[in-house]
């Protein structure tokens, strides 16, 4: 059984009709997400699902380990080392964050996931994705995001419409934020997808991204402009999201977390996040959505 099931195969699952479980969505009552037009279904979260409902109440777990998943982000990273927090990264794009905090693998994640039904970021994802989970949801940051470029922009790309025109563009793996932010963009600018001419490799992070500019495998990809700027790199600024980090409720008042949370107020932090550039932490920590 796949780790994320289709409509029919979590029918064959449950041993119920199809029809069923689009009831079941239509009233938000079982653990789903939509992606790409499509619902899946985490497995682990059926599982989870079916279990509640069978004992009438929640099922205790035990802590998930000190890990954060999701989407890299630099500073995050930065910060999680000189905090000394004992947090470790384990970065994988913002869905696979979701759903290694789903699977209890991670006590946390970052992402940059806009729901591209209301243009928000990040609550619409937690409630299909970690439905029922007890987490809360912190600011992290604003960040620019657009289109990293060669030193000096020689391909002189001022938006999507011209990814059309033959440059190379390296993309994030699928789930990644800024994988679906191109995806969006491009649907927006009326671009087809196979107009684009991707490079062959697929980027993890935001870094490798930049490294693959850097190091002439792509002319261009949507990233941070912190990533540009560690590889002096050009950036042509697109948007303005917002980064969350995704926790558990226990692991919230735990020291690992509470480290990195104190760390985010001192001068240090906020030096890093002016030398990195494109980053707004006004609300750096701040509970932005509560699960209870």
């Amino acid at each position: 059984m796949p780790d994320m099931m289709t409509t029919r195969e979590v029918a064959d699952y449950l041993r119920v009709k199809e029809r069923k479980i689009y009831d079941l969505i239509s009233r938000e009552q079982i653990p789903c997400s939509r992606v790409s037009g499509k619902w899946l279904f985490p497995k682990a979260l059926i599982d989870r699902w079916i279990l509640q409902n069978a004992r009438g109440g929640p099922v205790r777990h035990e802590p998930a380990p000190p890990v954060i998943a999701g989407n890299h982000d630099p500073l995050l990273e930065w910060a999680v080392r000189e905090s000394g927090s004992a947090l470790a990264f384990l970065a994988g794009g913002s869905l696979d964050g979701l759903q290694r905090v789903a699977r209890r693998e991670a006590a946390l994640c970052g992402t940059h996931m806009r729901d591209a039904e209301t243009g928000d970021y990040t609550i619409a994802w937690v409630e299909r994705v970690l439905a029922g989970q007890d987490v809360v949801v912190v600011a992290w940051a604003k960040r620019a995001q657009g289109l990293v470029v060669a030193p000096g922009n020689p391909l002189d790309i001022a938006d999507v419409t011209q990814l059309a025109d033959g440059p190379r563009v390296v993309r994030r793996q699928e789930g990644a934020g800024s994988r679906l932010l191109l995806d969006q963009l491009l649907v927006d600018a009326n671009v087809a997808e196979d107009a684009v001419t991707y490079a062959d490799d697929v980027a993890r992070t935001e870094a490798d991204l930049a490294a693959m500019v850097a190091d002439g495998k792509a002319d261009a990809g949507v990233a941070i402009g912190a990533a540009a700027s560690m590889f002096r790199l050009d950036f042509v600024p697109l948007h303005e999201e917002r980064f969350h980090l995704v926790v558990d409720r226990h692991a919230y008042f735990e020291p690992p977390f509470q480290s990195l949370l104190k760390f985010t107020g001192s001068p240090a932090f906020a030096a890093r996040a002016g030398e990195l550039g494109g980053y707004d932490i006004s609300a750096v920590g701040s509970v932005v959505w509560n699960a209870v």
